[in-house]
């Protein structure tokens, strides 16, 4: 490699760091190669590139940084300071461009790759669980990063990227997202034990109209039903208390802090009692959603699939109240 005056184009201090980052990392592995051999034509053959290629390469790289990183020694080169200075965060920098290479082709494995798969609180308990079993019995390698969380919650995760797909309600219609339906749960108007109500079995929603409820906080899919099935029944519920969780609310109703509509519980839980909500359609719809146009992997393929096949069948079997 001849050498080659120092170019007077330099970065300027107010050159964006992006920039900087753009103009040499195309060039950064050759300069290891180079580095590593202290010989430019052995760097080209083990690269499989022209000399001529890499001599120009590294001739630019030390005209953008501004700094003489090699010293020439007829065909073969040695580092000079700035240059021994420069390989090591280099080599840290490949080495984790290559971790970061080998993470995302294990996460898109078909064989045991990574599903980023979120859900409602409510479906943690036995439904998902029940789903990546039943999965696993044909794909036993597969991972998942699993996520609970409300539906919007989720919707901003899934947008960001960091979600595959997930389970939600109510099935969302926006522009972005792909939604399909997969199954529906009755909602029950749960009481304490000892209320006025508890020796009924079926109740319409508007008889409740002077109770108080305990719900959901805003944003989540349950809190907005619950006030549309109100709306509906013609009276605006009045709310005690409002939280994160179904199972939380159901401890409250036990205590005898209100009144709720929630979806079956996993486990009956005692203190309360379930009432069939007859007059209305009273029901959250469950559905799974994913990013439009977002090419999946093939394990997210995989589950996405199987979701889609339990259309109708995705939750267990609801017991008790008909």
């Amino acid at each position: 490699m001849e050498h080659e005056q120092r170019s007077q184009r330099r970065p300027s201090p107010s050159s964006d760091a992006a920039d900087m980052v753009t103009l040499l990392a195309p060039r950064l592995s050759y300069f290891a190669a180079v580095a590593r051999t202290e010989h430019v034509t052995r760097a080209a053959q083990e690269l499989n590139v022209p000399q001529s290629t890499l001599s120009r390469a590294m001739v630019r790289l030390e005209q953008d940084l501004g700094v003489d990183l090699f010293a020439r020694h007829g065909r073969t080169v040695s580092l000079t300071p700035a240059g021994r200075t420069f390989l090591g965060s280099v080599e840290r920098a490949l080495g984790e461009v290559e971790k970061a290479a080998e993470s995302v082709r294990a996460d898109a494995d078909p064989e045991s790759g990574k599903v980023a798969f979120g859900f409602l609180h409510t479906m943690g308990t036995e439904t998902v669980p029940g789903l990546i079993r039943a999965f696993r019995a044909d794909h036993p390698r597969i991972r998942f990063s699993l996520v609970q969380n409300y539906g919007e919650a989720m919707l901003e995760r899934l947008r960001a990227g960091e979600l595959d797909l997930c389970l939600t309600s109510p099935v969302p219609d926006a522009p972005g997202l792909v939604a399909r339906r997969l199954d529906e749960q009755r909602l029950r108007l749960v009481v304490p034990e000892d209320h006025r109500l508890a020796t009924r079995k079926r109740i319409r929603l508007a008889e409740t109209a002077d109770e108080v409820f305990v719900t959901l906080e805003p944003g989540y899919g349950l809190r907005r039903i619950t006030d549309d099935l109100c709306a509906e029944a013609g009276f605006k519920p009045r709310i005690a208390f409002e939280g994160e969780e179904a199972e939380t609310l159901r401890g409250l109703v036990a205590a005898g802090l209100g009144v709720a509509l929630l979806p079956p519980p996993a486990v009956p839980r005692p203190g309360v009692v379930e009432l069939a909500v007859t007059g209305q359609r009273a029901v959250r719809e469950i559905g799974v959603a994913w990013l439009d146009g977002h090419p999946d992997t093939p394990p997210v393929a995989a589950f996405k699939k199987f979701l889609l096949s339990r259309r109708g069948r995705l939750l267990p079997e609801q017991t008790g109240l008909e």
